[in-house]
């Protein structure tokens, strides 16, 4: 069984309370017990939380695999900068060589910068900061960029090192799956969290494929709204070299489709429902090596699609290739269009805090 097929084994094992979640519940206990003792070590002040002079919006999941935070984190940066803000990100850069502290440029590779984080910096040109621990990621990112004035900690909800202002939980259609904890079910934490819970987040964002409906129903904590993301495939690729290709004149090609992410099969499925025959599907596992893209690439002949996560190592993979032997590759954005009301709440969260300051280029600030 190859990782991406186990990948896909487990997430149907914990979408219900079958034999096999059953088993494996005694260790769920432990696993809980574990991260209750983790959570009272912070509670307590044994283990310090550190406090930064910008407000820290964090940005992270209760549940294993990829439920949108990455599209959430470009959806949240858009807004501040429209709205006068200066972000930046950090994370721990899962996936990448090493654990040192670096920032990610528009030239860093995913070995270099983990896969998320080597994305988000493209797809947004700013200031993105990577560490092991994400208060040396914080530290270092507003020492070389003083004029950043809020940051997002991408994945971050529980690293509770970090102090945060406003966190979100981000929830795709699985919702809580079985509701039991790893590795038993989808759950990192306990959900809904008690009041007073130091993961607890302040908002929710429901995130499900347009047009699919409204999600099914999810047990929130005590005050604590939930908003709604529908999400859908972008209408134009992007190349390479920053070719773009309207999906529309992709259809009736036969197509390989591949995907290096949590749920490789939510992939496919949108590219169908946008009229696009996937004559072979290649799902890979979650931040695939980029070994898996040289040897696809060595033995396709049609064109490719991916991911805007998966192409930054894919396409890192073309210059090796002579220019006969390179199949057209086009990465297919996903977009994230939250409701307003949910970025009206962000706002006056925002302004609430006492040392959330606009730039002053922007001509005012809040205080």
């Amino acid at each position: 069984m190859s990782r991406a097929e186990a990948q896909a084994r487990w997430h149907s094992i914990w979408a219900r309370r079958g034999w096999q979640a059953t088993i494996l519940w005694p260790l769920s206990l432990l696993y809980g017990a574990l991260s209750s003792g983790r959570r009272r070590l912070y509670t307590l002040g044994i283990f310090r939380t550190e406090r930064l002079p910008v407000p820290v919006i964090v940005v992270g999941n209760v549940v294993v695999g990829g439920a949108g935070k990455t599209p959430t984190v470009l959806a949240l940066l858009d807004h501040l900068k429209a709205r006068g803000w200066t972000p930046g990100v950090v994370s721990r850069g899962h996936g990448r060589q090493g654990h040192d502290t670096r920032e990610v440029l528009a030239d860093t590779t995913a070995d270099d910068g983990g896969d998320e984080p080597t994305l988000i910096r493209r797809a947004s040109g700013l200031p993105v900061f990577v560490a092991r621990h994400r208060v040396q990621a914080a530290q270092a990112l507003l020492a070389a960029h003083p004029e950043v004035n809020v940051l997002l900690c991408d994945d971050g909800l529980q690293h509770l090192a970090l102090g945060r202002d406003l966190a979100i939980a981000v929830f795709d259609d699985r919702r809580t799956g079985n509701g039991w904890l790893l590795p038993a079910g989808l759950l990192r934490e306990p959900w809904p969290p008690k009041s007073g819970q130091i993961y607890a987040p302040d908002m929710v964002l429901r995130q499900q494929r347009e047009g699919a409906g409204e999600p099914g129903p999810l047990a929130l904590p005590d005050g604590v709204a939930a908003y709604w993301a529908p999400r859908r495939l972008a209408d134009e690729a992007l190349g390479p070299h920053g070719e773009r290709c309207a999906l529309t004149a992709l259809q009736g090609q036969p197509l390989t489709a591949v995907a290096g992410i949590a749920r490789p099969e939510v992939f496919f499925e949108m590219l169908r429902e946008r009229g696009l025959t996937l004559n072979r599907t290649v799902a890979l596992p979650d931040h695939a090596g980029p070994e898996h893209f040289r040897d696809l690439l060595s033995t396709s002949t049609g064109t490719l699609l991916c991911t805007e996560k998966d192409a930054v190592k894919l396409f890192a993979c073309l210059p090796g290739l002579s220019g006969n032997q390179a199949p057209a590759c086009w990465a297919v954005p996903l977009q994230l269009r939250p409701e307003a009301a949910f970025f009206d709440a962000l706002d006056q969260r925002l302004a609430a805090l006492p040392h959330a300051r606009l730039s002053s280029t922007h001509g005012h600030q809040t205080a």
